[in-house]
């Protein structure tokens, strides 16, 4: 099921907002298990298939961080635990998202014919990672022993279980815990609405409504100079407009409930230097990779090759998680490459004579966006081969087009890259604070409140009006 739909929009969550509230009147547990069971609803709803995978690995990480937590186990016996954990978890994802790949690989080094043919369950990475993360802390003594009903809440959660946010125990836990959150906020719903509607316009008539331009490089067999440069930048306008959508989406929709996500994503083509960019990108999985695979690798602690070594295996992986295919261990190599040459220099070039600041400062987002594009070539590109057709497109200015058509997607786009650089983003607007619990003070002391609401009811109609059949969010896919 999609957000941008209208059986979600008008059924799915009015009922299960209902239902949640309804039984909070009554009790603290019952309107846990009901949004448990709800997301498993919103989840078998396209994917009823892998169900049964969905409540066999809650099972199996719930058993084990159990095991980790409240057994009385000797140190060799929690590291082969969590080694069972890890690998269990791995060794599933593995299998459903990299055994075509890896079959592919061989068949081309040994000239075989092997056939493999795994569907692709929706959401296994970011509910295999948000459970790793568990077990790995419940391993380091940082977990309390939680309830089946609220661990499984944890990880089935319907607004995250599809594309994101990768949560955090800590973080979501307490919350589903929490006496407060069964009971409706008519502040917290009504800023919910408002996030939502946001979210719901960038995705179904902004990045919805720049996708057809993306083939101008994408789709051509020989792109002209301007036809590749005008595709790349527009799948880099879509892909920031579906993910900020769906982060915004999610949020809004999980403050209905009371429950406060942690923000993914924060203005990322603002950024002045690739370092910046990943902590503003999907920021959660940045998060991820940090504390669970760069510092346990050594992270910075063993010199600067050792550094630059990890940085690369950590962005190769990153990339690879997003996607069985070459495409996606060019774009991590690329990033991983890009963070290399970021730290390097600022070892190099600590402290700029203050005069230079701005302008170092300007260059800096310039070159960021600039690599930034050409990585996302290869994110959406078919294959490393049709990559490098639209990246020699783009370096070769000799033939250019330039007709009526590439007039008007250059004004398109140039509106958009005004939307992504001028304006505020979302947690500024309704001044989302995740960390302190606290939204829309704004809102609450009526200053603004009527213009804020008149535009947020523009927003909602004109994001239920784009909604179409079937577009899904770019995301969905990995």
């Amino acid at each position: 099921m999609l957000f941008n739909s209208y059986p979600f929009i008008l059924l799915f969550l009015p009922i299960v907002l209902a239902g949640y509230f309804g039984l909070g009147r009554r009790s603290n547990l019952a309107p846990v298990i009901w949004l448990a069971l709800a997301s498993l609803a919103f989840y078998a709803i396209g994917n009823w298939q892998f169900v049964a995978l969905l409540l066999l690995s809650i099972a199996f990480n719930y058993g084990t961080g159990h095991l980790l937590i409240a057994a009385k186990l000797g140190p060799s016996q929690r590291r082969a635990a969590l080694t069972i954990g890890v690998a269990g978890d791995l060794l599933v994802l593995g299998i459903f998202k990299y055994a075509g790949f890896a079959t592919e690989n061989i068949n081309a080094l040994l000239g075989s014919h092997f056939a493999v043919h795994i569907l692709l369950p929706v959401g296994i990475s970011f509910y295999t990672f948000t459970q790793i993360a568990f077990l790995v802390d419940a391993y380091r003594g940082q977990v309390a022993a939680y309830a089946l009903p609220h661990y499984a809440l944890f990880v089935t959660y319907f607004p995250h279980l599809i594309a994101g946010p990768i949560l955090h125990h800590k973080d979501m836990i307490p919350q589903f815990e929490r006496k407060e959150t069964k009971h409706p906020d008519a502040h917290l719903i009504l800023c919910g609405t408002i996030i939502f509607a946001i979210g719901l316009f960038k995705k179904t008539c902004l990045a919805d409504g720049i996708q057809p331009l993306v083939a101008l490089a994408f789709e051509a067999r020989s792109p002209s100079f301007d036809q590749a440069w005008l595709g790349a930048l527009a799948y880099t306008f879509q892909l920031y407009f579906d993910f900020s959508g769906y982060s915004d989406m999610a949020i809004g929709i999980s403050l209905m409930f009371g429950i406060f996500l942690p923000v993914n994503f924060n203005s990322p083509y603002k950024a002045v230097s690739i370092v910046e960019f990943w902590r503003r990108w999907h920021m959660t999985l940045s998060q991820f990779l940090r504390d669970y695979l760069y510092i346990p690798l050594g992270g910075n602690r063993h010199g600067r090759l050792l550094r630059y070594i990890n940085l690369m295996i950590t962005m190769l992986l990153g990339g690879l998680w997003h996607g069985a295919a070459w495409t996606f261990v060019a774009w991590g190599a690329l990033h991983g490459a890009y963070l290399c040459v970021n730290h390097a220099f600022n070892a190099m070039v600590p402290n700029l004579p203050s005069a230079l600041a701005r302008p170092a400062r300007f260059l800096g987002a310039a070159l960021t966006f600039l690599a930034v594009v050409v990585a996302w070539v290869f994110f959406r590109a078919v294959s490393v081969d049709w990559a490098l057709r639209v990246l020699h497109a783009m370096a070769d200015p000799s033939e250019i087009v330039f007709g009526r058509e590439e007039i008007a997607a250059l004004v398109l786009i140039a509106i958009y890259a005004a939307l992504v650089w001028l304006a505020p983003n979302t947690q500024g607007i309704m001044g989302y604070d995740h960390g302190n619990r606290r939204v829309g003070e704004t809102l609450r002391a009526g200053r603004m409140r009527p213009l804020l609401l008149y535009a947020a009811s523009l927003v909602l109609a004109f994001g239920i009006l784009g909604i179409q059949s079937h577009s899904e969010f770019i995301y969905f896919r990995f």
